[in-house]
């Protein structure tokens, strides 16, 4: 068989803690290990986007900008990467195109190689505008395919998906698995037809919830795939990544080697678990009812958190029975953000009034009306009548509703100001930014 290096994108410092600890890895600890991550010669390095923009603000004390500046500047030699919610950039609704334009080139300026771009309702219209910009950047775009089961979505669709990408302009394909339920045989499958279709590399990306990931990988490597997602140690495992060192070790021997020193890893995992000492982490477990439910790592985590702040752990189970009836309520939409909230508040909702539907959150009524893009299938009249009575569903694209924002974001945040990129952390998150921007001055 003919050698072909498998290329390793390490999320350890950002999908693996946002999946374990609810986004809360602060940058010193980061910082600890970067230069040694640096040496590993990792394909890309996910630093940044999803959940961790948000956080940095609101949990951290930092500005996520910083976070990236500061991590580009220590980590010279490797790519980083981020990830985009499309229109939704790193927020939970969709911003104007002229805020699109703006933040991914800004994201770009200020250090992020790589922008894997996705849809939560692998809605192309919602897409195209951050493919644009990022291509206009000068990043490398990779086009994510939202994987799913259901009985609508199927290989023919998502080959389809990723036509549209190449067409579009894409450098790259990723199959984005959030909840971890690509079986090996379907892995190899789509990657065999992507490869057999598509003169792009595929990367594949998935979280060990329900116990497939590493035998997922195996199987889309023997059928072609490029390059996988993984997470040190530390961080691995559960609702996160396969461990880096166990991928990097199972490769060697095969013609698949990635080459990485598996000595330098385990050093680094050595040096980040004394750092993880002060953090929470939960107690990793295989979790085979996510089959089922399939909600994604990243939704887990954060559902289980804001159980135990209201004392509502013992309904837990309840919630995972319901969400795959709300799905299909809603046309099988992905469980990925900002679906994965939508779908997971309303759930949360009909088990805890005992009513289903009897409170329904803002979020799901603008998503039936159409505010977040096309569904995967037509939503059921009378489900959607419960949710918006008589209201008609936009047919259109969503952001062609909404007026340029930057100018008058730029006047109402004008004595806050220290740094261009603020406007847009306003834009994204108004009240959160306002607090750190104003205890920023103290």
């Amino acid at each position: 068989m003919k050698e072909k290096r498998i290329g390793i994108s390490e999320t350890l410092f950002r999908d693996a803690h946002q999946s374990l600890l609810a986004t809360r890895l602060r940058i010193e600890d980061m910082l600890d290990i970067a230069e040694l991550v640096d040496q590993v010669g990792y394909h890309s390095l996910e630093v940044w986007g999803g959940a961790t923009f948000d956080s940095c603000m609101r949990f951290l004390n930092e500005d996520p900008w910083d976070r990236l500046r500061t991590l580009r500047k220590n980590l010279p030699n490797t790519k980083l990467q981020m990830l985009l919610r499309g229109q939704n950039l790193v927020g939970y609704r969709q911003y104007p195109d002229d805020v699109v334009d703006e933040f991914v080139a800004k994201s770009i300026e200020n250090g992020i190689d790589i922008i894997r771009v996705f849809d939560a309702l692998n809605d192309i219209r919602n897409l195209e505008r951050a493919i644009k910009a990022t291509k206009k950047a000068g990043g490398h775009l990779q086009a994510a395919i939202v994987y799913t089961t259901s009985p609508v979505h199927n290989i023919e669709g998502y080959l389809k998906l990723a036509k549209e990408f190449v067409e579009l302009g894409a450098d790259s394909i990723c199959i984005k698995d959030m909840a971890g339920i690509l079986t090996p045989q379907v892995a190899y499958d789509l990657v065999s037809q992507l490869k057999a279709n598509i003169d792009l590399p595929v990367q594949v990306h998935s979280h060990y919830t329900v116990g497939f990931a590493s035998m997922t990988y195996w199987a889309a490597i023997q059928a072609g795939a490029d390059v996988i997602d993984t997470a040190l140690s530390p961080l691995a495992l559960g609702t996160s990544q396969p461990p880096t060192e166990t991928m990097v070790a199972a490769l060697q021997g095969t013609p698949f080697d990635s080459k990485l020193d598996l000595a330098l890893l385990t050093k680094i995992s050595e040096i980040m678990n004394k750092r993880l000492a002060d953090y929470k982490k939960p107690a990793i477990k295989v979790e085979p009812e996510v089959i089922l439910s399939q909600i994604p790592g990243g939704m887990l985590s954060n559902l289980k958190s804001q159980l135990e702040q209201q004392n509502l752990s013992d309904r837990y189970d309840e919630i995972l029975v319901e969400v795959p009836k709300v799905r299909k309520d809603l046309g099988y939409p992905p469980l990925v953000t900002p679906m994965s909230q939508i779908v997971g508040t309303q759930s949360l909702l009909n088990v805890v009034t005992g009513k289903r539907y009897s409170v329904k959150s803002k979020e799901i009524k603008d998503y039936v009306k159409g505010l977040y893009g096309r569904s995967p299938i037509e939503i059921d009249p009378e489900i959607r009548k419960e949710l918006i009575g008589d209201e008609e569903p936009l047919t259109q694209r969503p952001a062609d509703l909404l007026e340029p924002a930057l100018e008058k974001a730029r006047e109402e945040i004008k004595d806050l100001m220290i740094q261009e990129e603020d406007v847009l952390s306003y834009i994204l998150f108004p009240e959160v930014a306002k607090k750190f921007f104003a205890d920023r001055k103290k």
